[in-house]
């Protein structure tokens, strides 16, 4: 049985590249996931990704739509449209989609995120046909009722209401992102504001299906027990035919400078352990300069990926002032990405005596940097805790899938290695004096409410 999700934000390609990746060779040699591709004729991309281990395929559809790409007041319309793609086609009636896919022992769901909605099925290779015909099928046969629309309105506002409202630090997430992004669409969130869903109808919604639904703004990704030469016949068959729609422009609201430094307070009783976070606007791989990119991202594995990085070493080993301590960089969207610092205190420790010691971490590494032996250790950590990867058979769908729908190439992935085994030690550095800049962050607290 599908259920339908949404994601925000959207995961560091490198990061998921870090699950999913074998490396092949030496480092100058070293290649991700070594697929083959094509194009249709109508302008659909189709890249295959060979795994033989088992006699099973992952086959995905992207399409380059998300959260960031809705009207004004239309949030949530995105994942809203992602949830009305399990309904019936001109083929087939409401929920046949699911239950073929069921009782042909496969498994299937879709996800929805700023920049991109994708659907996927797990299956038997042999089975591999039947599904491709069903996606392509509701492309552009899907059939929706104004009765359907309803319950599932319903169905969004409960989990809206269980994976948000119920939750303080999503709601602090929520108002977090708001306030980072003033302008640029991320400040919406992916699974919308409440008075947007309510207000979405099904005029609406059939329209934003039939501009972006369409074959040459999608991309086929399938991993697994197949080849470009056996599957390239079954797309030109289910996907091929299908007929090239006018190209939709992805036009987004510009972020402008920003030059003041913000802070969110969410005071709540359901709050048991308080929080602290920083949130840096930060360059992503197209996004303001994009060269710092993969040097963000081995500062994050640094500073505060794990264990052994620094501010859990300092934080939670050393001092004593919290309970848990990390960094997360997110740059692989389409636009501004997101330098997140964030820890949890100790009982009896106070919020702004642990975020005094972060900050003195923070000032440590502006002036100081890192060092030539912590930047080869993470290069070491990055490239050699993915050697399990190339096992997943959905890592490299998801990993292509999401770089083609963001605006990246094949080559973008599958030289991850030789740029990260690149990066010197001045560009770790150069990154870590910029990207501190407090008059382009955001700062949470999430705190018990003691008035209650």
């Amino acid at each position: 049985m599908q259920s339908c999700n949404f994601i925000s934000p959207p995961r560091s390609l490198l990061m998921m590249i870090g699950f999913v990746l074998t490396l092949v060779g030496t480092p100058s040699q070293a290649r991700v996931f070594n697929p083959e591709t094509f194009t249709l004729k109508n302008g659909m991309q189709v890249v295959v990704v060979p795994n033989h281990r088992v006699p099973v395929v992952t086959h995905m559809v992207w399409y380059r739509v998300g959260s960031a790409d809705e009207a004004a007041n239309e949030s949530g319309i995105a994942h809203f449209l992602e949830h009305l793609m399990f309904k019936g086609t001109k083929k087939r009636r409401n929920g046949e989609f699911s239950e073929i896919v069921a009782r042909n022992g496969g498994r299937e769901n879709a996800f929805t995120s700023t920049d991109y909605t994708a659907y996927h099925q797990t299956i038997a290779v042999d089975r591999l046909e039947m599904v491709m015909e069903m996606e392509a099928d509701r492309m552009t046969n899907l059939v929706i009722t104004a009765d359907q629309v309803e319950p599932e309105r319903q169905v969004v506002l409960e989990e809206r209401r269980s994976r948000i409202e119920n939750e303080p630090g999503s709601i602090l997430s929520e108002h977090l992102n708001a306030t980072l992004f003033m302008s640029h669409p991320y400040r919406n969130p992916v699974i919308g504001w409440k008075h947007d869903i309510e207000g979405l109808d099904i005029d609406r919604i059939l329209a934003f299906y039939k501009r972006w639904y369409a074959p040459n703004n999608a991309i086929l990704v399938v991993a697994g027990d197949i080849t470009a030469e056996k599957l390239k016949p079954l797309a030109e068959k289910y996907y091929g035919v299908i007929p090239r729609q006018p190209e939709t422009l992805r036009q987004r609201a510009k972020e402008p400078p920003q030059q003041a430094e913000r802070r969110v307070t969410l005071r709540d009783k359901r709050v048991q352990q308080p929080s602290w976070q920083r949130v840096y606007l930060a360059p992503g791989v197209q996004w303001g300069d994009s060269e710092q990119a993969d040097p963000l991202e081995l500062l994050s594995n640094i500073i505060g990926s794990g264990a052994s990085s620094r501010f859990y070493r300092s934080l939670v080993i050393e001092q004593k002032l919290a309970v848990s301590a990390g960094v997360h960089y997110s740059g692989d969207n389409r636009g501004p990405g997101r330098f997140i610092i964030f820890a949890s205190p100790r009982p009896g420790v106070d919020i702004d005596t642990l975020e005094a010691a972060v900050v003195k971490q923070i000032e440590t590494v502006k002036q100081q940097g890192v060092s030539k032996d912590e930047l080869e250790r993470a290069k070491t950590r990055m490239l050699a805790e993915a050697i399990y990867a190339r096992d997943s058979l959905s890592g490299g769908a998801r990993v292509i899938g999401s770089a083609l729908a963001t605006g990246q190439t094949i080559d973008d992935v599958e030289n991850w290695p030789d740029r990260i085994s690149a990066i010197s030690l001045d560009a770790v550095n150069d990154a870590a004096n910029s990207i501190f800049n407090i008059q382009q962050s955001v700062t949470g607290l999430l705190l018990p409410d003691d008035k209650s």
